[in-house]
């Protein structure tokens, strides 16, 4: 049991301006014994949460891959859920995705009224979370499961107004997604966009593969910063990265608040 809930350690974070650092791994691939002998060392890794879960899930099971990493790790463990059914009791918290980016009802309320119940009834901590996809200039399964187009990464006041819309309806977290397997990561000018317009945390994930650009999304604004295929093909990056995040400081970040920036068309 933490002593404050999932949501409070990432807005602590953010109030203070300290970096953290997420793991996605995805219930359909099989963890290799060297990404878990690097999740086994826990915090001293630099790591964390662990998010749990994909755009499709094919032949993996969400209970089954949240049990094996509670054997190999002592991390908070985060639901990242593509679905309705890719939930687990045994996970600490929920990160419940609105796609507000798409126009695809399913995602942006569909699936959590089919989820709801099963929620309600459960233990684990809800996160109202604002998923925005944005292009990382490659198709993407989250696009394509989705149905929705992501918005182009040289438009950020799109984002930062998409952004800002999910803040007011009261979502707790804003997530800028490029995708798995992304070409490129979500570029730090339209993070910084998102981070004039509004207060809430922002997580960004998706095409980033070096400590290089885990500080240029962080220095950009990003409070959180997601890993995914990078840590599956490259395990032995991650304290580097880890590593590189928790150098930025308060003293060498500017931390723009909600309001300093006008967005082109306001």
């Amino acid at each position: 049991m933490y002593l404050s809930s999932i949501y409070d350690q990432i807005r602590q974070a953010r109030q203070t301006g300290a970096k953290q650092l997420a793991v996605l791994i995805d219930p359909d691939k099989e963890p290799s014994d060297d990404v878990l002998s690097v999740l086994s060392s826990g915090t001293r890794s630099g790591v964390d949460y662990l998010f749990v879960g994909g755009s499709l899930l094919v032949q993996g099971e969400t209970d089954a891959c949240v049990a094996r990493l509670r054997t190999h790790s002592s991390l908070p463990i985060v639901l990242f859920p593509g679905n309705h059914i890719q939930l687990s009791d045994h996970a600490d918290a929920i990160l419940l995705l609105s796609l507000i980016s798409g126009r695809n009802p399913d995602f942006l309320i569909g699936q959590h009224v089919v989820a709801a119940p099963a929620l309600r009834k459960s233990k684990l901590e809800i996160i109202p979370t604002g998923y925005l996809l944005i292009d990382g200039g490659s198709p993407t399964a989250a696009s394509y499961i989705s149905n929705t187009m992501p918005i182009p990464g040289n438009k950020p006041e799109i984002a930062a107004a998409t952004a800002m819309a999910g803040e007011m309806l009261g979502l707790q977290l804003i997530y800028l997604d490029a995708g798995s397997g992304a070409k490129q990561p979500v570029r730090p000018e339209l993070i910084a966009e998102v981070r004039r317009h509004t207060d809430v945390p922002i997580l960004t994930g998706g095409g980033i593969h070096s400590p290089e650009q885990a500080m240029a999304a962080a220095k950009a604004g990003a409070d959180l910063i997601v890993i995914g295929t990078a840590f599956e093909k490259y395990p032995e990056q991650l304290p580097a990265i880890a590593s590189s995040l928790k150098r930025i400081s308060t003293a060498t970040l500017a931390h723009p608040t909600k309001g300093t920036g006008k967005l082109d068309f306001l």
